[in-house]
């Protein structure tokens, strides 16, 4: 099994072409599962007393434009 520090090792050692290519993937991937969790969330109902705050805050006038 390959392990973190073994990754971290060949990441680093990546040349500057490779390196933009394998963030660029590597960002994409991540976006991808955070937004898998941000949906799990979601559904779950884990979100929803900081939207019944932020409601509340807003028909208090308690937000500010951005």
């Amino acid at each position: 099994m390959i392990k973190i520090r073994e990754i971290e090792k060949a990441a680093l050692s990546l040349p500057a072409k490779d390196w933009d290519t394998f963030r660029a993937w590597f960002h994409k991937i991540d976006a991808a599962r955070w937004d898998r969790k941000l949906d799990r969330d979601v559904r779950s109902g884990k979100l929803d007393r900081l939207a019944q705050k932020a409601v509340a805050d807003f028909h208090k006038s308690r937000c500010k434009a951005l």
